[in-house]
């Protein structure tokens, strides 16, 4: 439990400095004089129904496969044999034989099972092709939504960033932040009960 809250509390602080950020840089836009076609418009901070990727939109995700099985939460194998680890989250452990199932574990893994088992996913890779395991590293979406912001916005993952790979670091960040703050998932009763 020690563990826990430690990692929660260094979540909730990379959370807040991110908003901290995103802030000043509102801020700054809104006070500096700028032709409006330089400006870019910011992200919304209004809560969405959908999470819809800017690369899903503008179609970058650079490869499509069938999933043929979910290793647990945040890990599927392709019909092509490879494995992928999506990016930018994190979910309670289930496979690791030296350490216990992780509270919500079984349920990350059943919710990305019920997503994507058996359905052609889009992907789209950061910056690093594969992780230390050699399991390919990918942002991936189902029908435009992207996976990863999806199980980390309904509570099922945590934002967890490996440099280099951040892209989209905030958006996760914010997710998470508002699945606390509804007490989804992980962060409702049942973990925090959890010894």
């Amino acid at each position: 439990m020690k563990w826990f809250l430690r990692k929660k509390n260094i979540s909730l602080l990379v959370t807040l400095m991110t908003v901290v950020i995103y802030l000043i840089t509102e801020v700054f836009f809104l006070t500096t004089e700028m032709s409006p076609e330089l400006v870019m418009p910011l992200p919304s901070l209004t809560p969405v129904t959908q999470v819809v990727s800017p690369a899903a939109v503008l179609g970058l995700a650079t490869s499509s496969a069938i999933v043929s099985k979910v290793v647990d939460g945040d890990t599927i194998k392709l019909s092509s044999g490879e494995t992928v680890r999506y990016i930018g989250i994190d979910t309670p452990e289930t496979k690791d034989p030296r350490r216990p199932v992780g509270c919500f574990g079984l349920e990350a893994s059943q919710k990305n099972a019920d997503l994507v088992l058996g359905k052609t996913v889009f992907m789209e890779k950061d910056v690093s092709e594969t992780d230390r395991y050699g399991r390919l590293l990918r942002y991936v979406y189902l029908d435009g939504i992207m996976i990863n912001e999806l199980l980390v916005k309904e509570g099922y993952a945590v934002a967890s960033d490996f440099p280099p790979d951040i892209k989209y670091s905030l958006q996760f960040h914010l997710s998470q932040a508002a699945a606390e703050q509804q007490l989804r998932g992980l962060w409702g009763e049942i973990c925090a009960n959890a010894q």
